[in-house]
């Protein structure tokens, strides 16, 4: 963790595409290669599980992006239940909560009229929500189920879960490394926007640099 990270950061101007983005200790990404199988592809809602089985729908912006983590979590290949990038508007992220186990700051949505916040939008099986909620620290109130509505591929999503922090901290805690690795590569690998890639890289290397200092 801390700002002896060995980052890149251009003007605005000079900015790379998304996929050379330098993440800490690790090869930029490569969305061609995708090394980690980190992708995501956008789909129909009846392209990804039968009819029969009930479902629901999942906002995640945080390392949950990543299908590859996220499959960690539940146990199931999560790429088959990607339907695409999405947006929320009316939010913007913050490392509002420490992680207990990455003893680091770890996402969080906040309200804010101004702003938006870009992620994956992922139809999971029912039978997994148990597991989710589990990874998200609802059984100690870590983060709490929150309803929203997002833009996806043209279209308005309704009653989506995503989660947010029950008590946020007075102010803004940096993520480590393996964190800051695991958001950015799966915001670049899923597609999200280039500008939005870069807000992510900069708001989290700044908030390290901050802590460093």
């Amino acid at each position: 963790m801390t700002g002896r990270s060995h980052f890149h950061l251009t003007q605005p101007s000079e900015h790379p595409a998304p996929s050379t983005i330098a993440l800490p200790h690790h090869a930029p990404p490569d969305s061609r290669k995708n090394p980690a199988n980190c992708s995501c592809t956008d789909r129909h809602d009846s392209d990804i599980l039968p009819a029969v089985e009930p479902t629901f729908y999942y906002f995640a912006y945080g390392s949950c992006m990543c299908p590859v983590d996220l499959q960690r979590t539940l146990g199931e290949n999560t790429r088959d239940y990607v339907i695409g990038t999405a947006r929320l508007d009316r939010y913007r992220l913050a490392f509002n909560r420490r992680s207990q186990h990455r003893d680091c700051g770890v996402l969080d949505i906040v309200a804010d009229r101004s702003s938006h916040v870009e992620g994956v939008l992922y139809r999971l099986p029912w039978r997994l929500s148990d597991r989710l909620d589990e990874r998200e620290e609802i059984p100690t109130r870590g983060y709490q189920r929150d309803t929203i509505e997002v833009s996806c591929r043209d279209r308005v999503y309704t009653s989506v879960r995503t989660y947010s922090v029950v008590d946020k901290l007075p102010r803004e805690l940096a993520p480590n490394d393996w964190y800051f690795n695991v958001v950015l590569r799966g915001a670049v690998t899923c597609g999200l926007s280039e500008q939005y890639c870069w807000k992510l890289f900069e708001h989290m290397h700044s908030l390290q640099q901050q802590q460093s200092a």
